[in-house]
């Protein structure tokens, strides 16, 4: 695995260590002090990898993870306009401009995304790997619906995407009361996809992140993009973007090379082209 060499250099860029290996993009909060808690300066900085992640041919699949004991703490509170100092307006700004453009750069990567959940995953910190296409959790992680803990409701998305994961009434739970749920817990309800031993995690991303990136990449970001949307479409829209998307991806390199390799009846090389 290689380091992006400027990741080195810049302080902000640290906040996100870097590294890409066989096509895989693999993204690591590194804030451990504060469990990666979310700043505005580590938040540009992950949107703007995800993004990069879309545009560059080379980068087949993403892994995020977090540095040291926790996954994500969630926000960072501290530092934060005092009540008296905010206009009517501001903190719908801030959530709209920050927790909800992070989350929706995870939604709208055009390359596959693995949580790889190492510890405490809490608040935005559980929409963070929630909003991801697959999760993996190690066997101490845990996710925690933190808002309702400090008075607040719950923001970046999580309203959007429990209910649509686990139904609207364990979501109700889970936001209403904040407790800690457990990895296996979090397995058992569908939040997460596996929970393996916490030194088997990164061979389990890894294991699953190269199978991804040896795929049809196009067609897996068209198959993201009708399931992430097939729940707020009825099904006339969703069968025409089925379709829809069957029709660009049959204009692919991948495709042909799919078809051709059924019909020679060998194992199929795709490219990402």
């Amino acid at each position: 695995m290689t380091s992006s060499p400027e990741d080195s250099v810049d302080p902000v860029q640290s906040l996100v260590l870097h590294a890409t290996d066989n096509h895989v993009s693999w993204l690591t909060l590194n804030r451990p002090e504060s469990l990666n808690s979310i700043t505005p300066d580590l938040r540009e900085h992950l949107i703007r990898k995800f993004l990069d992640a879309s545009a560059d041919p080379d980068v087949r699949a993403v892994v995020l993870t977090g540095a040291g004991r926790g996954f994500c703490a969630g926000a960072d509170l501290r530092g934060g306009a005092a009540a008296g100092d905010r206009i009517p307006g501001d903190v719908a700004r801030t959530i709209r401009r920050g927790a909800q453009r992070l989350i929706a750069a995870v939604l709208d990567c055009e390359k596959p995304v693995i949580a790889a959940v190492n510890g405490t995953a809490a608040g935005l910190g559980a929409h963070l790997a929630l909003a991801c296409d697959l999760v993996l959790a190690a066997e101490s992680a845990r996710f925690i619906e933190v808002f309702v803990r400090r008075g607040l409701v719950p923001d970046g998305g999580g309203a959007y995407l429990l209910p649509r994961l686990i139904g609207p009434q364990r979501a109700k739970e889970l936001m209403f009361f904040g407790d800690a749920l457990t990895a296996p817990d979090a397995e058992r309800l569908g939040l997460v996809n596996r929970v393996v031993p916490a030194d088997g995690l990164e061979k389990a991303a890894r294991d699953w992140a190269e199978r991804l990136a040896a795929g049809p990449t196009r067609a897996l970001a068209l198959t993201k993009q009708l399931v992430n949307a097939s729940l707020d479409t009825d099904r006339a829209t969703a069968f025409a973007a089925e379709a829809a998307a069957q029709e660009i991806n049959m204009t692919t390199a991948d495709a042909n090379e799919g078809v051709a390799s059924f019909v020679e009846r060998r194992e199929p090389r795709y490219r990402g082209r």
